[in-house]
């Protein structure tokens, strides 16, 4: 697959995987759809800078991770979500898709969470600057 390599690099990131935590200067956002077009209980996979996203509407609040499972590299998004956790399809480590944070094994390391912010509308997702 073309984006394992991106996958890879998140997953050695030497900062932080939740830019949730950077400060507003360091993030630059991008426009990915109006707010109307997520409906609550629904999510939406988008490729942005080259990485696999999954953005989630929660009862009205949105989040956004990465499409990656830390156990094995491949995609989360598809699993079934509980509360405010998602179950990897394939091994069922879950994350919480509030914080990219691994909770169960076999899972042990985190995944990337992004900030998301609504203006006029449209949802936009913050991506560190380059």
């Amino acid at each position: 697959m073309a984006s394992e390599p991106h996958r890879m690099t998140w997953l050695n990131d030497p900062i932080m995987l939740d830019y949730t935590k950077y400060n507003p200067d360091q993030l630059e956002y991008v426009e990915i759809t109006p707010l109307d077009q997520l409906p609550p209980g629904e999510r939406l996979f988008v490729e942005v800078g080259g990485k696999s996203i999954v953005i989630f509407n929660l009862a009205g609040r949105i989040f956004a991770i990465g499409d990656v499972c830390s156990h094995d590299n491949g995609p989360v998004g598809d699993g079934d979500v509980e509360e405010n956790e998602i179950i990897c399809p394939r091994h069922g480590a879950r994350f919480d898709i509030r914080s990219g944070r691994a909770t169960s094994l076999p899972a042990i390391l985190d995944i990337p969470a992004y900030p998301l912010r609504v203006e006029n509308n449209m949802i936009k997702l913050g991506l560190p600057k380059s």
